[in-house]
């Protein structure tokens, strides 16, 4: 059984980004789904139910910190991986995604490498 991850971005290019970071991931029996706000990712989450989401915070419809909290208040969902890559790098902001059970926190610009690497080790793949 394929494992997924759901990238959920308002911005084109960086979903783009991101799908490129981890299209190794796909040599590896990874399936690669995407969102482009916080309503579509909460509908993909029932229905795919992804082992990582990689989320920005500022999207229309729902942000990225209500998605998150809105996951973990699942059981069903509650165990999903959630990295947080966003341009909000405030302590006030990381402290946010601390309270609403965000997994990791990346700040924008990120290191695609370093994305790569962490949802490697979160899906449990050596590359």
């Amino acid at each position: 059984m394929s494992k997924k991850v759901l990238i959920v971005d308002d911005e084109p290019h960086i979903r783009l980004l991101l799908e490129q970071t981890l299209d190794e991931l796909e040599d590896h029996d990874v399936e690669l789904l995407t969102a482009t706000n916080g309503r579509e990712a909460l509908e993909m989450l029932s229905e795919e139910h992804p082992e990582l989401v990689l989320l920005d915070v500022m999207m229309p419809f729902v942000n990225g910190f209500d998605v998150c909290k809105q996951m973990k208040a699942d059981p069903r969902l509650a165990d999903i991986f959630v990295m947080m890559l966003t341009a909000k790098g405030q302590e006030f902001d990381r402290a946010m995604g601390e309270e609403v059970g965000v997994d990791l926190y990346i700040t924008k610009p990120f290191d695609p490498d370093e994305v790569l690497e962490k949802a490697a080790e979160v899906l449990g793949i050596e590359l």
